[in-house]
């Protein structure tokens, strides 16, 4: 990656909540990943509230020699770098998801558990995603839906949208919900080819599309965070409730956005 494409993704990742590096896996390590997620896979029962998530199977390193290698991935902690997001703490696991043959579309939601820590208006983020899929995404097989900038502007579809608890009980009432499964004009189908990394920030609004396809799509999610500091590379203006933030307190965990949410 050029010094002006890693300052183009960062500039892509604080303006949209996201963006996408191509050909970060070789085809030999995607095979390998493929193998290793279906015996995974096999040995796993799926638990009934993750229908909409399909497989949804926590692994650590430690349990899985292939898993440590993505987990230390040159080519991603060299993208990370020229990204000077460096000061991301390396993960010990993974999380494998699945869109199985015929499964149902993932509703809207955002990953923030912190919405009452004044961290969260940083414009920078905090929290990212590394996704890998191991098979190219399309809308007919149940590509992530992304909604730009939702990580840090609030609109209207966050006041509609359940939270917590209340997606559990609400999806269980209507299984289409009309605003939790919704076509929004805002969206962004993000269709990458298999050994793409997408990142996303924690708070952007997101969902997948139902896979129509008999075949499995199969991703495996990295999480990684960051000090709650300003990074190195920031220059912009510095919001005040993060300027003034107490580094001190217990900041109450909450995944409904509150006030920090402008």
């Amino acid at each position: 990656m050029t010094p002006q494409t890693a300052l183009e993704k960062r500039g892509q990742m604080i303006r949209d909540g996201f963006c996408v590096v191509d050909n970060i896996l070789s085809e030999e390590f995607l095979q390998e990943l493929r193998v290793e997620s279906e015996r995974l896979i096999a040995r796993h029962t799926q638990s009934d509230h993750a229908v909409y998530h399909g497989q949804h199977l926590m692994v650590s390193g430690a349990d899985s020699p292939v898993v440590q290698k993505l987990l230390e991935s040159p080519s991603t902690r060299r993208v990370l770098d020229e990204m000077r997001f460096d000061d991301f703490e390396p993960a010990k696991g993974i999380i494998v998801l699945t869109k199985d043959p015929g499964g149902p579309p993932l509703y809207w939601h955002q990953d923030w558990y912190h919405w009452n820590d004044p961290i969260s208006c940083a414009p920078w983020p905090q929290h990212l995603f590394l996704k890998y899929y191991l098979t190219d995404t399309a809308l007919e097989n149940g590509c992530l839906r992304v909604i730009p900038g939702t990580h840090c502007e609030r609109i209207d579809f966050h006041d509609q949208l359940l939270y917590g608890g209340d997606i559990k009980h609400g999806l269980e009432l209507e299984k289409e919900h009309p605003i939790m499964f919704s076509e929004r004009p805002d969206q962004i189908d993000v269709c990458v080819k298999a050994g793409s990394l997408v990142m996303r920030d924690a708070r952007l609004l997101h969902s997948a599309r139902r896979n129509r396809t008999n075949e499995r799509r199969t991703m495996l999610l990295v999480w990684i965070v960051r000090p709650n500091t300003v990074p190195a590379y920031w220059s912009g203006e510095i919001p005040e409730p993060v300027a003034n933030r107490d580094e001190k307190r217990e900041y109450p965990k909450s995944q409904t956005p509150g006030k920090y949410l402008t």
